[in-house]
This record gives C-alpha cells, sequence and structure tokens, in this order.
C-alpha cells in the first residue's frame, strides 16, 4: 500500500502516529499510529480532522458519495467473517478475499505494511476467539455493490489468555452473487480496548491546568493520596487508550482509591510548556506522559522516556504494577 505519510490532504484515520517531522509540510496521520515526539507547531485543520473513518484508503471512495447509505451490523457477509474467525478456518477466511481484483491488506502499527490474504487469515484464526464481538463505528454503501465497514473487533479467546482488541475496516464488492472483500486495513491485537475515534474531551482549558494541580495537591493531602498529571491532547490517540484503560474495572479502583488525576492539555506541544519542564517530562518523549507528585505537590516521578507515549502496545497488568509502584 502507499505511504499513508505520503499526501497532506487526506483525512486522519483511528489510532493514526503523527510523524516526527521537522519539516514545516504537515503530514496525516495514519491507522493505529502513534502521538508525535515533536515540539513545534507543524498541524494543520486538516490534521485535526474528525477520527471517525478508521483510515484514509477508503476516504475518496467514502466521501465522493454525496449521500451515504447507512447498512447494518449484521451485514451478511460480516457475519460469515466473524464465523469464519471463531472456527479458526483459515481456507474460509481465505475465500472471502477478492481474487480479480486481488484483495489488498494492510496492517498499521508504528508503520503500515502490506501483507497477504493468506497472512491475514492465518492471524484471525491464530488468535484462537472462542467469541469475537463488534463495535461498528461507520458502516456505509458509498456506491451500489460497495460496503464499507469500520469497527473494532473484542476477541475473547477460548485458551486462557488475555482478551485482545482489534481495529479494523473492511472494503466489500459484490462480484456476481457472492461478496468479497477487496481492501483490508487493521492494527495488530491489543490488550487494551482501542477507541473508534478521538471525539470525547480528555483535556479541560490549557490555562486552568496549575489551578486544577493545586486543588488536586489539597485533595491529596486531605485523602492520603498522591497527583497524577497527564500530559496529552484530545487529538492523541494513546492519550484516549490509556483514558479508557483508567477506567476498567481491574484498575479504576487502584487508581480512584490512591491517586487524584489531573489531565494537562499541551496543545500540539505549544501549550503547558512550562509545566512539562518544570516536571521533567520532555515532549519530545511523546504523549501520553506522566508524572506524579506526593500530598505536598514535590515531585517524586516523571516520564522521561515515552513510556506511556504507545499506551496502545501496553497490558492492563503493566498500568497496575505502574500504580502500585507509585501508590502512598
Amino acid at each position: 500500500m502507499s505511504d499513508p505519510h505520503e499526501h497532506t490532504s487526506r483525512v486522519k484515520g483511528v489510532g493514526q502516529e503523527c510523524p516526527t517531522h521537522t519539516s514545516t509540510q504537515a503530514k496525516v496521520k495514519g491507522v493505529g499510529q502513534e502521538c508525535p515526539t515533536h515540539t513545534d507547531n507543524l498541524y494543520t485543520e486538516n490534521m485535526r480532522a474528525s477520527h471517525c473513518l478508521l483510515f484514509g484508503f477508503f476516504v475518496a471512495l467514502t466521501l465522493a458519495s454525496s449521500s451515504l447509505a447507512q447498512t447494518s451490523a449484521t451485514f451478511p457477509a460480516l457475519t460469515t467473517w466473524k464465523a469464519a474467525v471463531v472456527r479458526g478456518n483459515v481456507d474460509g477466511l481465505v475465500q472471502l478475499y477478492s481474487t480479480q481484483p486481488p484483495a489488498r491488506v494492510g496492517v498499521v502499527t508504528k508503520g503500515a505494511t502490506e501483507i497477504s490474504p493468506q497472512a491475514d487469515a492465518e492471524f484471525w484464526a491464530g488468535l484462537k476467539a472462542r467469541r469475537i464481538s463488534l463495535q461498528v463505528s461507520q458502516s456505509a454503501s458509498p456506491q451500489p455493490g460497495v460496503e464499507q465497514i469500520s469497527f473494532e473487533a473484542t476477541v475473547t479467546p477460548s485458551l486462557p489468555g488475555p482478551t485482545l482488541y482489534v481495529l479494523e475496516s473492511q472494503l466489500w464488492q459484490r462480484q456476481g452473487t457472492v461478496w468479497k472483500l477487496v481492501a483490508v486495513q487493521r492494527t495488530g491485537a491489543n490488550r487494551l480496548e482501542q477507541p473508534v475515534s478521538t471525539d470525547e474531551k480528555l483535556y479541560p482549558d490549557a490555562s486552568a491546568a496549575r489551578g486544577e494541580i493545586r486543588e488536586a495537591v489539597a485533595r491529596a493531602a486531605k485523602n492520603h493520596k498522591r497527583v497524577l498529571v497527564v500530559f496529552g491532547a484530545d487529538w492523541c490517540y494513546d492519550c484516549h487508550v490509556l483514558d479508557r484503560a483508567f477506567k476498567r474495572t481491574d484498575i479504576a479502583p487502584t487508581l480512584k482509591s490512591n491517586f487524584e488525576v489531573v489531565h494537562v492539555d499541551v496543545g500540539e506541544g505549544d501549550k503547558n510548556q512550562d509545566l512539562m519542564n518544570e516536571y521533567q517530562v520532555p515532549m519530545k518523549r511523546g504523549i501520553p506522559a506522566l508524572a506524579v507528585l506526593d500530598a505536598n505537590g514535590k515531585l517524586i516521578y516523571s516520564q522521561k522516556n515515552g513510556e506511556f507515549e504507545r499506551a496502545r502496545a501496553m497490558g492492563p497488568e503493566d498500568l497496575l504494577a505502574f500504580l502500585n509502584k507509585w501508590k502512598p
């Protein structure tokens, strides 16, 4: 597939990473990619566009239609695909991919890689799913005989192991009497839930940050807690991954009983840089970035090496270990 950073006019996809560029050319993020590690203000309004589409590969096709007919999440071909995943049926999955035209499959982690339909089928069968549920973020018919579906798959394994999450977009085409996959783009399998958009507002007005930290320190002193300062931004995909992880039932009790949490908006590297410097958290190492203060407001931990920058690649046990290490 073409380089997702190649053109500046494409719309961002969910979870796509900001380039670590130093030029003045703003480039567009791709699916599953991480937040920036630069401090210069290089973003355009186009780069702050909605993450409602999972990836830019389908954008031109989708926007070409003036009226998108919404399809049902029970699209029969998708139901067949799910059943083949649960059965671990590699041959059955391969048969769902188009051969003419040849299906294109892309996997995005820190970059984009094109793989074969056979390899993609083996990936899904290898998850050994006992159950798979889909949270559909977009389902549309951009033109007759074409269906586009974007979703987060939650995979419960048949063997003991963690629940896994995969973001995927599929483009189906009716070929004669059957539907075939002509394009797929997905992330790898992750152990933390991957949000399908970054629309949720996480970070309050940047100008209020110092006051909110002071108030959090006062509450921490009163309730024998510590303060967890989370530097990030609403556009940052991994910031949303981390925030969602903090709400998990196996993490939230430890967080709530031991920490006052403050979200500090760093914008595009142009806000609250004085606070990042004060708490010894280098913006160049990426966001989200964390600092821990004691009940007196004294810094006792600062993230210096981008430990949480790729939050999507972490597991719940990693977050619990961090919270338990730095709790009072």
